[in-house]
């Protein structure tokens, strides 16, 4: 059988969102660093690792496999004026079949937290998710105090449904997320959260 390398890039109006590379990996480990405590309180603990080369080369080739195989899409998040690199976002366990959905996963570094920049890249990812994958469901979670994370998801069409127990490790903690979904045909209306 014969794979044909699938290539993903999308454009928004100041950002390309593209596929890790192993170039970026000064640029990655940089911006990691010295986001460190701004993203510690909302993410999994990180490996002794994480900061690698070696770690951040499975990275890459886990991107790789996992675009071929339709599985994942994770994307850096490159502004477009200067070539930064800026976070990431991961339209991750892509489910075909009866249910045709997948999940968001994102950061983005502390310099460029609060500029519009991960609601463009939502926005951009749930389009091509929508439209070009076929999908009909998106579905986010985070933890119910961070509210620019809830801020940037309900700005982009996602609506709150529910609380999942337990639902991730973060910081050594086992915690519950607040779920949201964007359905292609959403007749939902907007919905009043606390």
């Amino acid at each position: 059988m014969l794979r044909t390398r699938r290539k993903v890039i999308i454009e928004t109006e100041r950002m390309t969102l593209r596929p890790p590379t192993h170039a970026d990996y000064r640029f990655w480990t940089a911006q990691r660093r010295d986001s460190r405590d701004f993203l510690m309180p909302w993410e999994p603990s990180w490996a002794e690792d994480h900061l690698t080369r070696k770690a951040f080369t499975n990275r890459v080739y886990w991107a790789q496999r996992s675009i071929n195989q339709g599985s994942a899409m994770p994307l850096f998040l490159i502004r477009r004026e200067d070539q930064a690199l800026m976070g990431a976002i991961t339209l991750d366990n892509i489910r075909r079949g009866p249910a045709q959905a997948g999940t968001l996963g994102y950061w983005i570094g502390q310099n460029f937290a609060r500029q519009g920049y991960m609601r463009e890249a939502i926005q951009a990812v749930t389009h091509y998710g929508f439209h070009q994958l076929d999908l009909s469901r998106l579905e986010a979670a985070c933890l119910p105090e961070n509210a620019a994370s809830r801020g940037v998801l309900e700005s982009c069409g996602f609506k709150y449904e529910g609380v999942a127990q337990s639902y991730l490790q973060i910081n050594g903690r086992w915690r519950n997320h607040v779920l949201y979904a964007n359905l292609r045909s959403d007749r939902r209306g907007k919905t009043d959260v606390g």
